[in-house]
Order: structure tokens, then sequence, then C-alpha cells
């Protein structure tokens, strides 16, 4: 509850960039309640005095932001600075080992569900810039993970109002499960509806096998008779 009271604070003294701003330090590592803040935002626009579509945008952008500059730090810096700096971004050779036995677990696309684990979230950017992943493939499973993050918790103080509570440590014990069932369920309705053209794809790519003519030759042998 005093969490709650200095979040109720940070709103009403500087608005939506505690939400940006918050957002983007936690994902340098530092500490923030990045879930917790959004369910209220969210229960601060189901009273009316948020908007709900500006608090998505802003959530977003702080979420997006801080992810690129923590990808770009694993990127330059590399794993040796990580090791010998990462205490001052509360990053512990733990927290590492624990991202890195994840990313081997789900591969790239830990980062989209990364946001929804505890621990891991804060620490995929940089892993995804160590492992020098391409830009294009870190941004489409981070920027596309952020926009469902920061929907749902933001959803949960718009949609349960007063009881938003109750209903955010629900949803905050069964986050991944949630995440992989609905990451699930979209990989599925994409391979339905581009179902012809996969197919298709798929035939293209089978070796065409080439009839070669087997002809048998037969050679008389004539034999000198005595």
């Amino acid at each position: 509850m005093d969490m709650l009271k200095w979040i109720q604070e940070l709103f009403a003294s500087y608005g939506y960039s505690v939400l940006f701003f918050g957002l983007l330090l936690e994902f340098i590592a530092l500490p923030f309640p990045g879930e917790t803040t959004m369910a209220f935002a969210g229960f601060l626009s189901f009273t009316g005095r948020l908007d709900f579509f500006t608090l998505v945008i802003v959530a977003f952008l702080g979420t997006t932001i801080g992810m690129t500059i923590t990808y770009f730090i694993g990127l330059r810096a590399g794993l040796p600075f990580i090791q010998r700096y990462g205490k001052w971004f509360m990053f512990s050779p733990a927290k590492l080992e624990k991202t890195q036995r994840w990313f081997e677990k789900y591969g790239s696309v830990l980062i989209s569900i990364g946001y929804f684990i505890p621990g891991v979230r804060h620490f995929t950017g940089y892993f995804a810039g160590i492992i020098a992943l391409p830009f294009r493939k870190f941004a489409m499973y981070a920027y596309g993970g952020a926009i469902f993050w920061v929907v749902l918790f933001l959803g949960i103080g718009k949609i349960f109002g007063p009881q938003w509570m109750g209903i955010f440590h629900l949803i905050e014990s069964y986050a991944l499960w949630i995440a992989v069932g609905v990451l699930a369920i979209a990989a599925l309705i994409v391979l339905y509806r581009y179902r012809a053209a996969i197919s298709l794809r798929l035939r293209r790519r089978k070796p065409v096998a080439t009839l070669e003519p087997k002809v048998q030759v037969k050679v008389k042998e004539t034999s000198k008779t005595r």
C-alpha cells in the first residue's frame, strides 16, 4: 500500500511522464514497479483522470526506448563490459546466467514473452545485443511484445476499475502462460490465414526430381568359330 501511495503521488505531481520515464528506467534495469504502475494508470483512466489511448502510447514509447537502449549497450559494449560494470545496473552474474538459460530454451521469442517473466524482461535487450541479434529481428519481437504487455496491464485498471488490484495479482501470477497462449493463438491464426501462400512456398522449395531415362545397351559379343 505504501508503494501504491507513492505511485499515486507521482501521478498527481508529474502525470503521464511518470509512466514514460519509469518504464524506460526499469528496462535499463533500475528498480521501478512497471506493471503495478501501468495497472494503476489504467484505473486512473477508468476514473476519467487520464486518457487511456495516451497512456498506451506513452507506456509503449517508454518500454521500447528503454529496450532499444539496452540492446545497443549490449551490442556495442559486449559481454565483458556487462560482467564488469553490470552491478551498477543490478545486472548480477546470476541474472545473466538465468537470461542465457531462458534464451537457450525459447530463442528469440523470449524477447516477446520475457516481458512477463520477472527478473528476465530487464535483461533480454542487453542479451539480444550481446549475441548480435539483427536489429530488425530484435525490433519485431521487442516492439510486438511491448504493445501486448502495456495494453494488458493498462487494460486491467481500465476494465476492472476499483477491483483492479485483485485481478492484477491473479494475472501477474499467470502472465507468462497467458502470453504463451496468446502467441500460440496468434501464430495459428496467421498460419490459417496464409496457409495457401505457405503451402505454395513449401512446394516451390521441394527439389524437382529429374527423370533420366535409363538406356540399357546390350553388347553382342561375336565369337569366332573355329
